[in-house]
């Protein structure tokens, strides 16, 4: 009988990869969430796991994941590593029995978020995903807009992202992880693009067809450091994107626009949490929201209702899967 099967009435996590995410997005949310709790934590750097505990009040660490894992005291695991881990970690943890919870994006692969899709439905585990845009008032707040026909039929979507250079990239790009594609599996757009892709998705459906050209203009990484990309909802919406991680300060840009018969509505993803209305019958709305003091609180709380048989959660290993196809696909040909 595994974890799921078994009736939980506390979930008490259990973190492999404590670095910065844990510190205040997510891992807080964990001991704040009713009938949730963090058992254990586990980081390489064992010295870095027991700073983590002390500071969090966590009472067990480990610098080895199996040994998390195999904690009596654990009964669900939250998988924080980068990309290029996970799949070695879900498939340990769905073997013991484990709900999972996944960083972002869900894998390096496609095939990879297959695999880990597989080995949880062969446990019979739950597998969700860190897609916490999907639970944020002001993003369920377009959503609600999008259902009421406030802008009539959607026929366009289009997504402009320009950052300048990462200070990261400038200081030691050897040392960043998130532009080696061994480790992440791809740059910037693997890590920025697949949160407004999954918005997306959660917002009008699925897409269906995607065609991308990727390239590295700056080459300071081995990651494309610019993508641009067409694509289509399975509903019919027709999308475009374009992604420069390498342009001015003066030129950058954080906009989604979604475009229909009787209006628009544009948002930021990153740079603020405005989102914009504008009609011809009723003109322009602008509204302003609050975030969460843990920005992954209303999704794990969603995820840990989940668990408990109690709701269901809208970011699952299905669903984030698709975010990491339509990556590759827009960035095949430089892969």
């Amino acid at each position: 009988m595994n974890m799921v099967q078994k009736k939980l009435g506390t979930i008490k996590w259990g973190i492999i990869g404590v670095g910065d995410v844990c510190e205040k997005k997510s891992a807080p949310a964990m001991q704040k969430i009713p009938n949730s709790t963090i058992a254990a934590v586990m980081r390489r750097d064992g010295e870095k796991a027991r700073d983590y505990a002390a500071r969090h009040q966590i009472d067990t660490w480990y610098e080895d994941a199996d040994q998390l894992i195999q904690d009596p005291n654990v009964n669900a695991v939250y998988i924080a590593t980068p990309p290029y881990a996970r799949l070695n970690y879900v498939q340990k943890a769905a073997e013991a029995g484990m709900p999972i919870y996944v960083e972002k994006p869900m894998a390096r692969t496609h095939e990879e978020c297959l695999q880990m899709i597989e080995a949880c439905k062969q446990a019979q585990v739950p597998l969700f995903v860190a897609y916490y845009r999907r639970m944020l008032p002001n993003f369920l707040k377009v959503k609600s807009w999008l259902l009421e026909g406030a802008i009539g039929e959607i026929r366009h979507v289009q997504v402009t992202m320009r950052q300048p250079i990462h200070p990261d990239v400038v200081a030691n790009s050897q040392d960043n992880w998130r532009v080696d594609p061994k480790i992440s599996g791809g740059g910037y757009f693997y890590d920025l693009a697949s949160h407004q892709l999954d918005l997306l998705d959660f917002l009008l459906g699925p897409i269906g067809l995607v065609k991308g050209l990727a390239k590295n203009q700056a080459g300071l990484y081995p990651a494309e450091d610019i993508v641009t990309g067409v694509f289509t909802f399975e509903n019919g919406i027709i999308g475009t994107g374009s992604w420069c991680f390498t342009s001015a300060n003066t030129s950058k840009v954080d906009q989604t626009v979604i475009i229909g018969s009787e209006g628009q509505i544009s948002f930021p993803t990153f740079e603020g949490t405005y989102i914009e209305l504008k009609t011809d019958r009723y003109g322009q709305q602008k509204l302003n929201f609050e975030m969460p003091e843990h920005i992954q609180h209303p999704l794990i709380e969603r995820v840990v209702e989940s668990i408990l048989g109690r709701g269901d959660c809208p970011s699952t290993g299905e669903s984030a899967a698709r975010t990491n196809w339509v990556m590759e696909e827009m960035t095949k040909d430089y892969q």
